[in-house]
């Protein structure tokens, strides 16, 4: 175990991806992909290390990076924040060449959750898993990765998803001024694209409805510098010629993305971060990072508004039934790969075999990678 970036650390390695996973917390990065002589390091690091902050707060917050995973997601009555997952320490189960092996037996919601890193050589992916027994009621829950854009030209990179069903801004004021929080987006405002999202005329507050007289395009970041927001896509559910759900994000000469079951994970957060929170530890310099984060949610609420079932009329579920009698495997896959000059967007992500994935782009560019996607779709 080595420290990495102020935190005691698991590593992991093959020939196409090195990583790092801290012990407190579970949390995933720093991480690069390997393809040649190219390197590539999409995963955010806080712009601080957990010994430079003073003060009372949660572990989540002084370890944050990379990717962690959150039982339950969003805040709760009693505990941390997204959950002792995220914010306790994991202890080694079992550390092969090509298999990191974590567990914890979280106090604030009983059971034990483990988390399975697997790598295969040739594949720069990371194949996820968690392991969730003994766990009894109804729970939100996500996978929470954090991409950094911040040396990323503003506008160029590139964010889409596969098709989703249902959008919205977070419905409630997700930055409050009052706390030297700021967002852009009109609360509770639907839309159908990532191209065209209300933007507020001035940042939302508590003190009257927001006014918008134009829209902002989600799909090019980094943008919209000095604000915070939050928006929820439900993704459209698996067929057999799309078994699979996906994120994407392209990132100057290489492309991030995630594949996922959409029975296991019905919803994609964008949580938009850049430089809107003023109070300790932002301070204004979380800038140019970006939450893609796939989740069974009612947006970041509170675990009790997830039980809720708020979105039921729309069948969109925000919580999953869990029994103590089962054991619950819940998979994401997250890869890179290089991409050519004036690649674009993604906009479609398909099977090409059992062993590879092939992404097309708004450009009509098409890459393949070699990604093993039956994983998130058959656990065994």
């Amino acid at each position: 175990m080595n420290s990495v970036h102020g935190a005691p650390s698991y590593q992991l390695a093959s020939d196409s991806v090195t990583l790092s996973v801290t012990r407190t917390g579970g949390m995933l990065g720093p991480v690069t992909f390997i393809s040649g002589e190219k390197l590539f390091t999409p995963y955010a690091l806080a712009p601080w290390q957990p010994d430079e902050l003073e003060g009372e707060m949660p572990n989540l917050l002084k370890f944050l990076r990379g990717d962690f995973f959150c039982l339950p997601f969003g805040p709760q009555d009693e505990g941390a924040p997204h959950g002792d997952t995220a914010n306790a320490d994991w202890h080694l189960v079992q550390h092969q060449e090509n298999l990191l092996h974590l567990a914890i037996e979280p106090e604030d919601v009983g059971g034990k959750v483990e988390k399975i890193l697997r790598l295969r050589p040739g594949h720069a992916v990371i194949y996820s898993e968690h392991l969730l027994s003994g766990l009894e009621g109804n729970f939100s829950y996500g996978n929470h990765p954090i991409l950094d854009f911040s040396k990323v030209d503003e506008g160029e990179g590139r964010i889409t998803t596969s098709p989703f069903r249902w959008a919205s801004v977070n419905p409630g004021l997700f930055s409050d001024p009052a706390s030297d929080e700021y967002q852009t987006l009109v609360p509770g405002a639907r839309f159908s694209t990532l191209n065209a999202v209300a933007l507020a005329d001035t940042p939302p507050d508590t003190s009257s409805p927001s006014t918008s007289s134009a829209t902002t395009d989600l799909t090019c970041y980094p943008c919209r510098k000095g604000f915070e927001d939050l928006v929820m896509l439900v993704n459209e559910d698996s067929t057999p010629e799309q078994p699979f759900a996906w994120t994407a994000a392209v990132m100057g000469d290489h492309v991030w993305f995630s594949l996922k079951n959409p029975s296991d994970f019905p919803a994609t957060l964008m949580w938009i971060s850049n430089g809107g929170r003023h109070s300790t530890p932002w301070e204004g310099r979380h800038l140019g990072r970006i939450g893609l984060e796939e989740v069974c949610s009612y947006f970041a609420e509170n675990v009790t508004s997830s039980r809720e079932d708020l979105l039921q009329e729309e069948g969109i579920p925000t919580t999953r039934s869990f029994s103590a009698e089962e054991k619950v495997s819940l998979r994401i896959l997250q890869a890179a790969s290089p991409v050519p000059p004036g690649f674009g967007a993604v906009v479609s992500i398909i099977a090409k075999g059992p062993e590879m994935v092939s992404l097309t782009s708004d450009t009509g560019m098409k890459i393949d990678v070699a990604a093993h996607w039956d994983f998130v779709v058959s656990p065994s």
